[in-house]
């Protein structure tokens, strides 16, 4: 059997890199291996499953009514974009080391191992609070829809959010153990119960958009892209974090507030990341990693469109909903029959993002046990499942408990800020890989490097400046911790530290 003795690790330090052959052979150790099982089907699934949330149910009516009127659906096209440089860069990487860990393994191999850990910190972070605000999410639709069943579930178990006193939310509870049990049990069966669950998320939204075609008035889509607005001015943390700096402040509506509506509707995107995560558990990552990575960021993005394109046309963007859009449009035209099968889409629809959220968390914490930078206990896979059950359960339970008992609405940007990091680092890490190793086989390679990568990097740290300043504090407080945990521990256990030694 290969072992890390084979090839010795690249650099030194804290910069020192593990070689994607290493990457490879690791994943050869029956103890720590994945079962492959996974077809460019089921991650183009997974893709669509946790791109389509709630964005295409609340987003697309805020920021039409507040940042930029019909021509919302061409911000969706602008994040779109956004996106897609990211995809590309994510493509190459997954399918040159095809490994669990996403951006952590692939900034891994190329820009050393303190920056591997900073981004698989930062990615334990984006991925925990993400599974735990979407259960809480889940929670409400599905609480509105046990009322108009004419139940009532007890307001102490509703949660901190509705709660007057103690508040514990039963349902966001329940269902990230009932998830953390089904990814226990085996991806494929996970990708099946995407699938179904998919397949009524995307009917459900279909009908929206078939349906709401019948209600368009042309006459609300004038002016298309309404006369440009000065952006009420932020103060202080609550301030985005462009404004303090360079004094600069968005515009509402106009050419201007397209891009700032983009930099809000982008992260109605967030997740296609995730699909990177399930490399090593896919039958042939080379061409499909990037098939179900590309696939699905397209299918989301016509989705978007048209459903911002319809809801603009039904409703003049000044009067829509900021809540529930596309349900209360329905209801001005006087069909609210459609407004229940909007809440039901969207609770089904929950469910997937919320179980891919907490597949990548598990498995972004399984890369970085198997390379010794957590501990190795969590490196050991199911000898049945072949799952990495000890990670998933024990952060399944975790979650659990932060979705039952915390009310986290104002962490959810912190979600943001470390999903474009990683778009940040993944983008730098092509460039540098292909210098330092040009010799790699990449099955799928970025055009026009770098100027796709730089163009990425450019688009991510704009949308980050776009941040709230009490956003990055909160970011840089908990990668202090992260660097704090990683010298105390991980750098001395760390398996590419033991070889050198």
């Amino acid at each position: 059997m290969s072992t890390q003795q084979d090839l010795p690790p690249s650099g030194d330090g804290l910069f020192r890199t593990k070689t994607v052959e290493q990457s490879i052979r690791d994943t050869e150790e029956p103890e720590h291996a994945l079962k492959k099982s996974l077809s460019a089907l089921d991650l183009t699934v997974f893709g669509v499953g946790v791109i389509i949330g709630t964005g295409i149910f609340v987003l697309t009516g805020k920021v039409a009514k507040e940042t930029a009127g019909p021509a919302t659906a061409i911000a969706f096209v602008a994040a779109g974009v956004v996106c897609a440089l990211a995809a590309l860069c994510y493509a190459e990487f997954a399918s040159t080391v095809p490994v669990a860990g996403s951006a952590y393994t692939f900034s891994y191999a190329s820009l050393g191992e303190l920056v591997a850990w900073i981004i698989g910190w930062d990615l334990v972070l984006e991925f925990a609070l993400g599974t735990a605000v979407v259960a809480v999410g889940w929670s409400g639709y599905v609480r509105s829809l046990i009322d108009n069943a004419g139940w009532h579930l007890p307001d102490a178990l509703s949660g901190p959010d509705v709660a007057d006193g103690f508040g514990f939310d039963l349902l966001a509870f329940v269902l990230v153990l009932v998830l953390t049990v089904i990814l226990v049990l085996g991806m494929k069966l996970s990708a099946r119960v995407t699938t179904v669950v998919v397949a009524i998320k995307v009917a459900v939204v279909l009908i929206v958009i078939i349906a709401g075609l019948f209600f368009i008035d042309t006459a609300n889509y004038s002016p298309f892209i309404p006369k440009a607005q000065p952006q009420p001015s932020g103060s202080g943390l609550d301030a985005p974090l462009i404004q303090l700096i360079f004094g600069y402040a968005p515009t509402n509506f106009g050419v201007m507030g397209i891009f700032t509506a983009a930099s809000v509707v982008f992260f109605a995107f967030i997740g296609f990341d995730v699909v990177a995560t399930a490399a090593e558990e896919t039958k042939l990552p080379q061409r499909d990693v990037p098939r179900g990575i590309m696939a699905s960021l397209f299918i989301c993005t016509a989705l978007y469109v048209a459903v911002s394109i319809v809801v603009t046309g039904m409703q003049h963007y000044t009067k829509l909903s900021v809540s529930a859009p596309l349900a209360d449009a329905f209801k001005a035209v006087g069909h609210p029959f459609y407004a229940g099968v909007i809440s039901f889409g969207a609770a089904v629809g929950l469910t997937t993002v919320c179980m891919i959220l907490l597949l990548g968390q598990t498995r972004v914490f399984f890369a970085m046990s198997r390379d010794g930078l957590l501990p190795r206990f969590f490196s050991k896979t199911h000898p049945r499942f072949r799952t990495p059950y000890r990670p998933t359960i024990l952060l399944g339970v975790i979650i659990a408990i932060i979705a039952g008992f915390t009310s986290i609405n104002e962490l959810a940007t912190l979600v943001n800020i470390g999903t474009l990091f990683a778009f940040v680092v993944v983008a730098l890490g092509v460039i540098v890989l292909r210098r330092t190793r040009p010799d790699l086989h990449r099955a799928f390679r970025t055009p026009w490097v770098p100027l796709i990568p730089v163009l990425s990097v450019a688009a991510s740290v704009w949308l980050m400046l776009n941040l709230p300043a009490e956003t990055w504090l909160r970011f840089g407080i908990w990668m202090v911790i992260g660097v704090i945990i990683y010298f105390a521990y991980g750098r001395s256990h760390s398996r590419v530290n033991r070889t050198r030694v």
